[in-house]
């Protein structure tokens, strides 16, 4: 949650659609996600400081902010974005692009999902199998199954949610599925 003199991030969005459209909003967003420098628009998402967004250290956010506001902005352009930064260098913009993923119910991200469940950063792995229980299929199973043995119970409790959702989506019971 926002702090208290902060906006939510959907009331940001919200402001920027208003200010410039929805569909040229979206197509900034991707843009961030690309690494697209955009200082007009990031200063629209974010109250941090010139100085500090000047700092190359916290560069990053600004993918991370690209991201978050596909939450609550959308048309299917930035679809390539947002896969694309399922290989972002850094784990929070992997994290939010596969919540972006999961809930925009993006078909391409499984198979880059699935290699995120092996990440090295717990919050990545239960995103990317919520990513797989939203758009997976069969041969994501045993990449969820595997997950249930996870060493974190965050992601052990997503991969009970991925595998409960994979099978309801498909109509099948995969716990028999072989690794």
């Amino acid at each position: 949650m926002p702090g208290p003199d902060r906006e939510h991030p959907s009331e940001t969005v919200a402001r920027a659609c208003a200010r410039w459209g929805e569909a040229d909003v979206v197509r900034r967003c991707a843009g961030l996600i690309d690494g697209v420098a955009d200082p007009e628009f990031v200063s629209a998402l974010s109250t941090h400081t010139e100085a500090w967004k000047a700092k190359p250290v916290n560069h990053y956010w600004f993918r991370v902010w690209g991201a978050r506001s596909l939450l609550y902005a959308w048309d299917d352009s930035a679809e390539r974005a947002v896969v694309a930064g399922l290989d972002d260098e850094h784990w929070r913009v992997r994290e939010m692009c596969a919540k972006v993923a999961a809930l925009r119910l993006i078909g391409a991200s499984a198979d880059p999902a699935a290699q995120l469940v092996a990440d090295e950063v717990p919050r990545v792995r239960a995103a990317a199998l919520r990513v797989l229980g939203a758009v997976g299929e069969g041969e994501h199973a045993p990449t969820v199954l595997d997950a249930l043995d996870d060493e974190e119970s965050a992601v052990r409790a997503a991969a009970q949610r991925a595998l409960r959702d994979l099978e309801r989506r498909l109509d099948r019971d995969l716990g028999d599925v072989a690794p």
